[in-house]
């Protein structure tokens, strides 16, 4: 990352989390990386099924090193 912030969109199952957003993202699944940090991008409520996460990254330079779940 070279300073500029770099916008993201997160989904969930092809939706926006709602209310199932984590705190760097809106309830529409878009945030901001503006630093090299850990990111909380969903918190689901309740869920024991299978769900697909997806990322987009609409500006060049991001890097990911790490994704945790659970």
């Amino acid at each position: 990352m070279d300073g500029k912030p770099i916008r993201f969109r997160v989904l969930v199952d092809g939706k926006p989390p709602l209310g199932d957003r984590g705190s760097d993202i809106d309830a529409q699944g878009n945030g901001t990386v503006d630093a090299q940090r850990l990111y909380q991008l969903v918190r689901q409520t309740a869920s024991e099924k299978d769900r697909l996460f997806e990322i987009e990254f609409l500006d060049p330079g991001a890097q990911a090193y790490v994704f945790t779940f659970g």
